[in-house]
């Protein structure tokens, strides 16, 4: 067999700055679709926060106060009764109904933490998505007749100071005159005026005394709102 001569080929060299546009466009597909999962992932959130936020059918309005922009828990180290130390964003995961009283708890305290009660047990079945949560700021002494009204309620001593830096009440009022609620991400995002009744108000029976029904019926309509708008991404449970 004869011998052929032997055939080369010839390929040019790539260009620099076509490679590196290559890369760029590879970079922004990249991210585009990293984008497009994310956006996937938080659309449920986005919408029921958009349900709640702006649409208002009705000409609704709130009984709560929105609080915008959120204010994410901080890294705040509590302390259980019993001394057991508890980072407060280990919280996160469930809504949170809270309340913020010395630990000497006065008869406004006490009426607080009733209605704190009484509104999550009104939720029904909803409300193993809501956690009650009372804030003491001191170190003062609670009292045993408390404890058995608190068995399903979380107790955590926090630095009043670093506390007044996260949840902050209306010009004009304490701390104590609110309760506070916090999504299931950690976000401080509706205060509530402490449901008071007038000295001249008709009592309710079962009802301790000084405690505007009316005013608690609004509050616990709010929260049944927002329960219902994170429905589809929210479960009971962290």
């Amino acid at each position: 067999m004869a011998d052929e001569p032997l055939g080369l080929t010839v390929h040019s060299l790539p260009v620099p700055q076509e490679a590196l546009a290559g890369d760029a466009q590879r970079t922004v597909r990249g991210r585009v679709r990293m984008f497009a999962v994310l956006l996937v992932c938080a659309a449920p959130v986005i919408a029921s926060y958009f349900t709640y936020y702006v649409i208002r059918p009705e000409g609704r309005r709130n009984h709560g106060e929105l609080v915008e922009p959120q204010r994410p828990v901080p890294q705040l180290a509590a302390q259980a009764l019993d001394g057991k130390p508890v980072p407060l964003p280990s919280l996160k995961g469930q809504w949170l109904l809270v309340s913020v009283a010395s630990g000497d708890c006065d008869a406004a305290c006490e009426r607080n933490l009733y209605v704190q009660r009484q509104l999550r047990e009104g939720l029904g079945k909803e409300k193993d998505r809501l956690d009650r949560i009372w804030l003491v700021p001191d170190a003062r002494p609670i009292r045993e007749a408390l404890l058995p009204a608190l068995a399903q309620a979380t107790v955590l001593r926090v630095n009043g100071e670093q506390l007044s830096q996260w949840l902050q009440p209306a010009p004009g009022h304490q701390l104590t005159d609110h309760l506070y609620l916090v999504d299931p991400m950690g976000n401080w995002m509706m205060r509530f005026p402490v449901p008071v009744a007038q000295p001249d108000a008709a009592a309710v029976p079962g009802v301790p005394q000084g405690i505007d029904t009316v005013a608690a019926a609004k509050t616990k309509r709010d929260i049944e709102r927002v329960l219902r708008a994170s429905a589809s991404w929210d479960r009971a449970g962290r």
